[in-house]
């Protein structure tokens, strides 16, 4: 599966888990509602991470003013 994909897809429950924690009134579904979503927010955060790795450098870094040809 696309990390795009999955990403949307952790998004797309996020929301709905917190949209049906907000909604109810039940303190242990609350609790299980706050389970869940500290559970996708680090999924979350592990793409997020892996993303960061792949992406060490800055793109300014690339073109210093010595490479340029004029």
């Amino acid at each position: 599966m696309e990390p795009d994909k999955i990403m949307d897809g952790l998004s797309k429950e996020l929301n709905s888990a917190m949209k049906a924690m907000s909604k109810t009134k039940d303190l242990n579904e609350k609790e299980a509602y706050s389970r869940i979503i500290k559970n996708l927010c680090e999924s979350q955060g592990v793409f997020l991470k892996l993303a960061a790795e792949m992406m060490p450098f800055d793109i300014d870094d690339d073109l210093e003013e010595e490479d340029i040809p004029f």
